[in-house]
């Protein structure tokens, strides 16, 4: 399940060990790019009270929006499995595409051709500097994935997301998938 080096298209599972970290407590991140300079990447199961159309009113669409990060929250990213529909899309690995021409994407929702299956949508990114994600896998703040979902990581249920995650790993990390987020609700 876990691997030392993570690569782009993984997913970082946070360990239970980083709670009370209000950005990453049972985050799943896709790594949309590791490279010697750094990392970015978008937590998958965070949604936030908005909907595409109340961030772009002339996006007639309640496709949910999720929290991506800590970092630049107020641009908004977006993911997808659609790249021979939105130009200018760059490959994250097995299928799933980050960016594009956003105009096109407005005009492919309102006109009903892409859904939310297709795409997902964040208000800022997790990012990391030069060696600084490697020295939180060190601090064992993070499990490195493959992502087995490839594409269909987009349509994932997020609220049981890191549960599932906690009990395929099994041992010690099934007791922590039934653990209260707060523990003082223990």
């Amino acid at each position: 399940m876990t691997s030392i080096t993570p690569i782009k298209g993984d997913l970082l599972i946070a360990e239970p060990a980083i709670i009370g970290d209000v950005s990453f407590n049972r985050s799943i991140v896709l790594l949309a790019d590791h490279t010697e300079e750094g990392s970015i990447g978008f937590i998958l199961n965070k949604p936030l009270e908005y909907t595409i159309g109340d961030l772009i009113p002339d996006v007639k669409a309640s496709f949910k929006v999720y929290n991506g990060g800590p970092v630049e929250q107020d641009n908004l990213y977006f993911i997808h499995k659609v790249p021979e529909l939105i130009p200018e899309s760059i490959e994250i690995s097995l299928g799933i595409f980050w960016g594009g021409d956003f105009n096109k994407v407005a005009e492919l929702i309102t006109n009903n051709v892409i859904n939310e299956k297709d795409i997902r949508f964040f208000l800022g990114y997790s990012g990391w500097n030069s060696n600084q994600l490697e020295n939180e896998l060190k601090a064992n703040s993070w499990l490195v994935s493959k992502n087995v979902y490839k594409k269909d990581i987009i349509e994932k249920d997020y609220a049981s997301f890191w549960k599932e995650k906690m009990l395929e790993l099994g041992g010690e990390y099934s007791i922590w998938s039934n653990a209260p987020e707060d523990p003082n609700y223990n």
